[in-house]
């Protein structure tokens, strides 16, 4: 696509060093406050243990993973919404991101400064979010009055007076402490809303950065950020970012002894990764042939025609039909001929609804 994640949260969290662990870029991490000032941009292939079974099975001349962007956002301090710390910069570069990964630290070290002073994960989200929810209420301040005027006018149009109570729920909610996304739209309303780019709109994530001892079985502070994150009704992923910047720059024979010795079975980053995809409602179908394997990203909910756009506008434009099956089927029965004997390869019109990890094989004329 790419859909892109932004990496948030205070200064001196660790953002830069899960960034740099993502990407195996060589975005600055030092220990001082606002390191970061423009982001840094990485593409990182999505782990998928689907695609290497078929890569196995199928043994093409070339493999092509799906991607996501992450972008590592420099970090906000309180007063931010009011340029603080450089912060309108910064919440503008937010803005352009479709999910926030909210990166919190959970670990105690007298070595790495904390920008206020100690360590609590609630008072660090609370920054954070409050600055999010200040700079949204501002833009929603902005557009009352015209909403407003354009509603009450005699001309006014159903789009308009439709404006005008998008605006008012969504000042209601922040008013209340509460995100964007939390708010009751209409179907009607919805456009509206995402055409006003509030960052308190976007789904987002916490990352509870941690030390090794609170890999296994977390700690006190990550017990806080999970119940808060359930208050919420959002998602939580534990890693350690120091751990994970080391494994990161091990051979790949060298990572699987080093994950075996301190007891995990895969990188922390790749929950992370995972997290972040289905945080995005996205899905992965997969195309497959002797030349080539390839992983392809979809918004759940795409229908075959669209699903075929992403490969090219082409397919999309022309599609007649897909011939489908899904990969479990494949795993099982052991081979392509077997799908097909078995009656499980199917041929789908315009209406259907891709799943994830379907194998797609479109027929298109242009």
């Amino acid at each position: 696509m790419p859909l892109n994640c932004g990496i948030v949260g205070l200064p001196n969290v660790g953002k830069s060093t899960i960034f740099n662990a993502l990407t195996a870029a060589e975005a600055q991490a030092a220990n001082y406050p606002f390191c970061t000032i423009d982001p840094n941009v990485g593409i990182v292939p999505v782990p998928d243990a689907r695609m290497d079974r078929i890569v196995t099975m199928v043994k093409p001349n070339s493999i092509v993973p799906t991607t996501m962007e992450f972008v590592d956002i420099a970090g906000i301090v309180e007063g931010a919404s009011k340029g603080e710390g450089l912060g309108n910069q910064f919440l503008s570069h937010i803005r352009q991101t479709d999910a926030i990964l909210h990166v919190v630290r959970c670990f105690a070290d007298p070595e790495v400064i904390h920008v206020a002073g100690g360590v609590n994960p609630l008072h660090d989200m609370d920054i954070i979010n409050t600055e999010l929810l200040l700079a949204d209420l501002e833009t929603v301040e902005k557009r009352l009055p015209k909403a407003e005027k354009a509603a009450k006018s005699n001309a006014a149009t159903a789009l308009q007076k439709s404006e005008l109570s998008t605006v008012q729920k969504l000042q209601a909610v922040l008013s209340a402490g509460k995100p964007a996304r939390t708010a009751e739209l209409a179907d009607d309303e919805k456009p509206i809303a995402r055409d006003l780019f509030l960052i308190t709109m976007k789904p987002q994530l916490y990352v509870a950065n941690v030390d090794e001892a609170g890999i296994a079985n977390g700690n006190e502070y990550t017990a806080l950020v999970a119940q808060r994150a359930k208050e919420e009704g959002a998602e939580m992923v534990s890693i350690c970012g120091a751990l994970e910047a080391e494994i990161s720059q091990l051979e790949p024979a060298e990572r699987m002894e080093f994950l075996a010795s301190v007891g995990l079975e895969e990188p922390g980053l790749n929950r992370l990764i995972h997290a972040a995809y289905k945080l995005l409602g996205l899905y992965t179908y997969f195309t497959s042939g002797v030349q080539e394997v390839r992983a392809w990203t979809i918004k759940r909910g795409t229908k075959a025609p669209g699903a075929a756009g992403v490969i090219h506008s082409d397919f999309e434009r022309g599609f007649i039909k897909a011939d489908c099956y899904a990969c479990e089927d494949l795993f099982r029965l052991g081979s392509e001929q077997a799908v097909k004997e078995a009656g499980l390869l199917r041929s789908e019109g315009k209406e259907y609804v891709v799943k994830d990890g379907d194998i797609l094989f479109f027929k298109f004329n242009v």
